[in-house]
């Protein structure tokens, strides 16, 4: 009889997550990920700001929190030091793709040996709902109570596509959290992204759509539609650069 256990890669600490986030699905498909191919032990983490904040309370890896944005910068010095440690990073798309840019679009360039995790739920969660580089066109947020307007605000920040054209680059992937499906998809990316590092490839990172019913206004089910009929057409899914596969 198959019964589902645990993962040895999370703690027994309950998270703060608001129900349907689905933050708490991606810190376990990372645990897993981690516990399966034996890194527990040899794996840093690094923790941004954002609702994220609190990930080293709920990872049994070592962890270092660094202050918004600076996330990458950190691990790069934390790789540097460590070599032979597998580090990576959890950030949201407003702590990345906002105040982390320039360090993230560096640390790719450099081809850092890291892997990045990115959560896009196109709002910026912790603080209360604002607009993010994310946002979708027409999304109302707390400070877009509109909606975003493409002539004052811009188109949302395509970070797949972005960094699939920065030569350091060596895995790049956007997936999803909708349904059972595209979870295990991401969860396959995660363990490429992460075997990539063992084998000194270079720079990795996989952007996952996800959800935020609070600060949308949705129960959790009603967001993960959302996600997928509103959020996939700006985002498609997809591998956006293998280095093996080119």
């Amino acid at each position: 009889m198959i019964r589902y256990e645990r993962t040895e890669g999370l703690t027994d600490k309950r998270t703060h997550y608001c129900p349907g986030c689905t933050h708490g699905i991606l810190h376990k498909l990372v645990a897993e990920v981690l516990d399966e191919m034996g890194l527990l032990g040899k794996t840093i983490g690094i923790a941004s700001v954002g609702c994220s904040v609190f990930a080293y309370e709920y990872f049994n890896t070592d962890f270092q929190q660094v202050p918004h944005g600076r996330a990458c910068a950190v691990a790069t010095g934390i790789k540097h030091v460590l070599p032979d440690r597998i580090v990576f990073t959890y950030q949201g798309d407003g702590d990345l793709a906002s105040i982390g840019i320039a360090e993230t679009i560096h640390a790719a360039n450099r081809g850092e040996n890291i892997t990045v995790i990115m959560a896009n739920n196109a709002t910026y969660g912790m603080t209360g709902g604002q607009m993010a580089p994310t946002t979708l066109i027409g999304q109302k947020t707390t400070t877009s109570q509109d909606g975003r307007n493409l002539q004052q605000h811009g188109s949302p920040m395509k970070i797949s596509e972005i960094f699939s054209q920065i030569e350091g680059a060596a895995y790049v992937e956007r997936t999803a959290m909708y349904n059972v499906a595209q979870i295990n998809k991401t969860k396959k990316a995660i363990k490429k992204a992460f075997t990539y590092q063992m084998e000194g490839k270079g720079f990795s990172l996989i952007e996952v759509v996800s959800t935020c019913p609070v600060n949308w206004g949705m129960k959790p089910k009603d967001a993960l539609e959302w996600s997928k009929e509103n959020m996939i057409p700006i985002f498609p899914l997809g591998v956006y650069k293998d280095v093996m596969n080119q």
